[in-house]
């Protein structure tokens, strides 16, 4: 869904000036960021499995990681994120966003997304999916993806979702919304489409199995057989 071009070349060539390179558009630099940033999330989140890495070895993994990143490779002397955006596309503003609050809760010792907050999150992004992406590749007669050029229809559903989940106590869907909105509003992606900068494939996926397994945990918690019920009475 995203208007990024997969392998285009991110720096224009000063001209009469071969070696010379100005730095990439500004939404160029913000989409190498905002993976770096993601997968920076994604390296740490598997640094929690070793429990005895401390916290400032954490803080230097971590910059290092999105050094790494910005080294330039191939005959171009483009940087690994470039490829990486080939083969990605284009993060949504809600993505990076989550993959910055799981690095501040994992370097700084934030409080966990409550587990309400994140089930409900997950189940309203893989309800968009379900509508946007089928609808998008030509299945149905709407297009779910064209309201989100401007559509006020489009803006009167996330207010109104927004608010629902507002007063029901949960912040964390309004505030992604908001930030979403924002960015747009400020172009800040090469898309011209609000729904990339709500969602994208990556995090369609991650909320299809978040509540897969939330369903799955639930169902087995439901149905386990008690032990203590089942236990044949004493003689």
């Amino acid at each position: 869904m995203s208007g990024s071009i997969p392998g285009k070349s991110f720096y224009l060539m000063l001209p009469r000036q071969p070696h010379a390179m100005l730095l990439p558009p500004l939404t160029d630099l913000l989409a190498l960021v905002g993976i770096d940033l993601v997968l920076c999330a994604a390296i740490l989140r598997l640094l929690d499995r070793q429990r005895d890495i401390t916290q400032p070895t954490r803080w230097v993994v971590l910059l290092a990681v999105f050094s790494v990143f910005w080294i330039p490779m191939g005959a171009a002397q483009l940087p690994v994120l470039a490829f990486v955006r080939g083969v990605s596309s284009d993060l949504s503003t809600t993505l990076v966003a989550l993959a910055c609050l799981s690095m501040g809760r994992r370097l700084s010792g934030w409080p966990a997304m409550a587990r309400r907050e994140g089930l409900a999150l997950s189940v309203a992004l893989a309800v968009a999916a379900a509508v946007l992406y089928p609808t998008a590749l030509g299945w149905g007669d709407w297009d779910a993806y064209r309201p989100g050029w401007g559509s006020f229809y489009m803006l009167g559903t996330l207010l109104a979702l927004s608010t629902v989940f507002w007063v029901k106590g949960l912040r964390l869907l309004p505030a992604l919304i908001g930030l979403a909105l924002l960015a747009w509003t400020l172009g800040l992606m090469e898309s011209g489409n609000l729904w990339d900068y709500l969602m994208d494939p990556w995090l369609a996926i991650w909320a299809v199995i978040h509540c897969t397994k939330a369903g799955a945990t639930g169902v087995w918690h439901s149905y386990r057989p008690n032990s203590r019920a089942t236990r044949p009475l004493p003689p």
